[in-house]
């Protein structure tokens, strides 16, 4: 299923591959998010054009699925230029970790497309983030996420941090400290409707 509806929002699931490991992630839950999003193989950019079609009936696409999709950042952004022909309004939900995977910046790249970022943060500091997120590149995946989000804060209308309410309360009030140090939304994401 390469697009979904939730909340009347379009949802486009373009990878099942993560760089992450995440403990609560909903790809391990047995009923996911109530969709069969597991992918035969990856959509080309005319596949995920074409489930798309018009996007009649939605003012927001959204880039989130079983995977992460800034691990397919040309096909994301050549996607998102068409939803924005469409006139539509485009979100990425993303770990925040592009920037280790491409090894430049890519916020701005994304800004020309893109309208709002929501990155999952999850954790205080880079010993909380390793051991919840499990990030194929180690305790330095938390610098590159906050490096991410600093470049998306300087160059994206709207960018939003977010955490599982699974963490500790102490934890999330220092997560939103974070986050409004930045200058960035901040949104504590419930376990039990980890999607939006």
């Amino acid at each position: 299923m390469i697009t979904y509806e939730i909340g009347g929002k379009l949802y486009l699931n373009v990878t099942n591959r993560c760089n992450n490991r995440c403990l609560f992630c909903v790809r391990d839950q047995a009923d996911g998010v109530g969709f069969d999003l597991w992918l035969e193989q990856e959509p080309s950019v005319r596949e995920i054009i074409e489930a798309v079609g018009d996007a009649q009936g939605y003012t927001e696409a959204v880039f989130c699925g079983y995977g992460e999709p800034l691990l397919r950042l040309p096909e994301v952004l050549e996607t998102a230029r068409h939803l924005k022909r469409l006139g539509k309004t485009v979100r990425v939900n993303t770990n925040g970790l592009a920037q280790l995977v491409w090894d430049r910046q890519v916020a701005e790249e994304l800004a020309e497309v893109v309208d709002e970022v929501s990155i999952s943060l999850n954790a205080a500091d880079a010993q909380a983030y390793t051991k919840l997120c499990q990030p194929e590149a180690g305790p330095k995946a938390y610098d590159a996420l906050l490096e991410f989000a600093r470049d998306c804060v300087r160059h994206i209308p709207k960018v939003t941090l977010t955490v599982v309410d699974l963490i500790p309360s102490r934890e999330i009030e220092a997560c939103a400290a974070i986050a409004r140090e930045m200058g960035a939304g901040f949104k504590v994401r419930s376990y039990q409707d980890d999607q939006e």
